[in-house]
C-alpha cells in the first residue's frame, strides 16, 4: 500500500544497448519516455509492471523497473483490466492541476522526505494550510488509509528494502526512520511475518520450502517457512513460480521439497474442488495491520459467495476505503487459503486479480458449481 518503494527493482541502465536497438516503434518511444520520466507523456499512455502488480505515469519517480518486466497500456482501465493497481507515489488516474488529488501527492511527497521525524496532523496542516480534521479526511478519501499509516508503510518497505540489501537490523531500522530499535522491534517482526534479522538473512537465510503441483488453475507454487504456508501462486510455468518466489525471499535459503508439503498440496486442491476442511491451514502472514484486517474479513466470506469491495470496506468499518481494500487484495501472496478472489466490483464485474482476471473467473465457478 505503500509508494516510495513499490518498483524496487534494478535501475533500467542495466538493460543492454542492444535491447534497445533491438526494440523499435511505438513501445520503444513509450520506454525512452519512461526512462527519461518525460512528464509530457503522461495521460498518453500507463507503463505496469509484472513484478510487483503497480501501474504509473511515465514521469513516475519511483527507481525505474527492468524493462522485461514492463508492458504498456493506453490509460489506467486498460491497465486495471488486466490485473494491475494504481502507484500511490505518482497517482496515474489521478488529473493535472492543483485539486485534491495533487494536494494529497504533495502530503505523500513530504512524508516521505521527512520519515526520520514525527510527522504529525498538526505539521501537516500548518504546512499545507489546513486544519488537521480536513487534511486527514481529505488523504483517507483518495488513499483509505491515514497520514500516520502512510508514514508506516513507507517506513516498513524502506526497511525491507535496507535488510535485503544486506544492510545491519539497526542501520536499517535507523535508515527508515524508525526512532528506536526496541519498542519497534516487535512491532516490526509482527509485519515482516519474521524478526527483522530473520527477514534480512532470509530473507538471508531462513529456510523455506516449497513444491508445485497441477491445479485447475495451472500450475501452482505452495511455499512454506517453520511457521506456516508463507505463498500460495498461480503461473503457466515452475520457471515463473520460483522467479515470483525468489523475488520475494531473495536470499532465502529456498528448497523444494514435495515430500513435507503433501498434506497441505493435497488439502488445498481439496479446497479448490469444494470439499471443506477438517482444520485451518497454518499460515505465516506477512502483512500491516490493515491488510490483515481486510484478509481475515475475506476468510469469513463463504465458500462460493462474493463481496464487493466497498462492502468489505464497510464490512471492517472503514466505508470510504475502498481503494485501499483493493490493494491490499492485490498484494495476497496466499491465493485460495486468502481467499481474494471472492472480492468483485460493486456491479459484480470481476475486477482485478493477481494471478489473472480468468484465473479469478475459473476459481470463483469451481466453487459455485
Amino acid at each position: 500500500m505503500t509508494s516510495n518503494a513499490i518498483l524496487n527493482l534494478a535501475d533500467a541502465s542495466n538493460m543492454s544497448a542492444a535491447h534497445i536497438v533491438r526494440e523499435q516503434g511505438p513501445e520503444h518511444d513509450r520506454w525512452q519516455a519512461v526512462v527519461a520520466r518525460d512528464a509530457r507523456e503522461d495521460g498518453n499512455f500507463v507503463f505496469a509492471v509484472s513484478s510487483t502488480g503497480v501501474y504509473c505515469r511515465p514521469s513516475c519517480a519511483a527507481r525505474r523497473p527492468r524493462r522485461e518486466n514492463v508492458e504498456f497500456f493506453a490509460g489506467p482501465s486498460e491497465a486495471e483490466k488486466a490485473g494491475y493497481r494504481a502507484c500511490l507515489r505518482c497517482l496515474p488516474k489521478a488529473g493535472g492541476g492543483n485539486g485534491p488529488a495533487e494536494t494529497v501527492k504533495a502530503i505523500c511527497r513530504y512524508i516521505e522526505h521527512h520519515l526520520d521525524e514525527p510527522v504529525t496532523l498538526a505539521r501537516l496542516g500548518r504546512e499545507f494550510r489546513l486544519s488537521p480534521f480536513h487534511l486527514q479526511r481529505k488523504f483517507k478519501a483518495a488513499l483509505g488509509i491515514t497520514p500516520r499509516a502512510y508514514a508506516d508503510s513507507c517506513r516498513m518497505n524502506q526497511l525491507k528494502s535496507n535488510l535485503r540489501a544486506g544492510h545491519s537490523v539497526t542501520r536499517s531500522l535507523y535508515d527508515a526512520g524508525y526512532s528506536s530499535s526496541s519498542r519497534l522491534y516487535e512491532r516490526t517482526a509482527s509485519q515482516l511475518g519474521m524478526t527483522p534479522d530473520k527477514y534480512r538473512r532470509g530473507a538471508i537465510a531462513a529456510p523455506i520450502r516449497y513444491t508445485f503441483t497441477d491445479s485447475p488453475l495451472g500450475r501452482m507454487l505452495i511455499a512454506a517457512t517453520d511457521k506456516g504456508i508463507c505463498a500460495i501462486q498461480f503461473a503457466d510455468s515452475d520457471d515463473e513460480l520460483e522467479h515470483g518466489l525468489r523475488h520475494e525471499f531473495p536470499f532465502a535459503n529456498r528448497r523444494r521439497d514435495d515430500e513435507a508439503m503433501r498434506n497441505w498440496k493435497k488439502d488445498l486442491l481439496s479446497q479448490m474442488g469444494g470439499k471443506n476442511l477438517k482444520s485451518e491451514l497454518p499460515l505465516d502472514i506477512q502483512a500491516t495491520a490493515f491488510q490483515r484486517r481486510v484478509w481475515a474479513y475475506l476468510q469469513k466470506i463463504p465458500f462460493g459467495e462474493t463481496r464487493s469491495y466497498a462492502a468489505v470496506a464497510k464490512g471492517i468499518g472503514q466505508p470510504t476505503a475502498t481503494r485501499a481494500v483493493a490493494r491490499a487484495c492485490a498484494t495476497n501472496r496466499l491465493a485460495v487459503a486468502i481467499p481474494c478472489h471472492r472480492v468483485v466490483r460493486k456491479g459484480g464485474e470481476m475486477g482485478g486479480y493477481r494471478w489473472g482476471v480468468e484465473r479469478k473467473k475459473a476459481l470463483l465457478e469451481l466453487e459455485q458449481a
